[in-house]
């Protein structure tokens, strides 16, 4: 699995500092946002696990992205049922962004070599 996180701090212009390999696979517009919605949505279909700030972790296809980051899921599972009994008769959920710790990906859907150049241009562009 591959964990995402919205809180981690990324550039706020990335055609400066993403460079242009990571422009080719997400076209983005002119802030991060439309970057990660544009990545968001070619998993559309995939089975994700979101976990919310409260510390609920909810595993299920991804239906749809939205430009705010809002996500829906069908046909959910919760991790942890005895601790949500009340989540076992809800199939799909919508989840706001706001309340979304992490999302894990499937590792075999990350081009993880795409992301750590990312990485590697964002400390550079941060140390300038």
């Amino acid at each position: 699995m591959f964990f995402f996180s919205y809180e981690r701090k990324i550039p706020t212009n990335p055609s400066e500092s993403w460079g242009d390999n990571l422009k080719e696979h997400f076209p983005a517009g002119d802030n991060f946002g439309t970057l990660f919605y544009s990545f968001f949505k070619s998993l559309v279909g995939k089975d994700v696990v979101v976990e919310l700030k409260n510390d609920l972790s909810i595993c299920g296809t991804l239906h749809s992205v939205d430009q705010y980051l809002n996500i829906k899921l069908t046909d959910i599972s919760v991790t942890d049922p005895e601790k949500y009994p009340h989540m076992l008769s809800v199939k799909n959920c919508f989840i706001r962004g706001s309340v979304v710790r992490y999302v894990q990906l499937p590792a075999d859907e990350v081009d993880t070599q795409l992301l750590q150049d990312a990485a590697r241009k964002e400390a550079l562009q941060q140390k300038q």
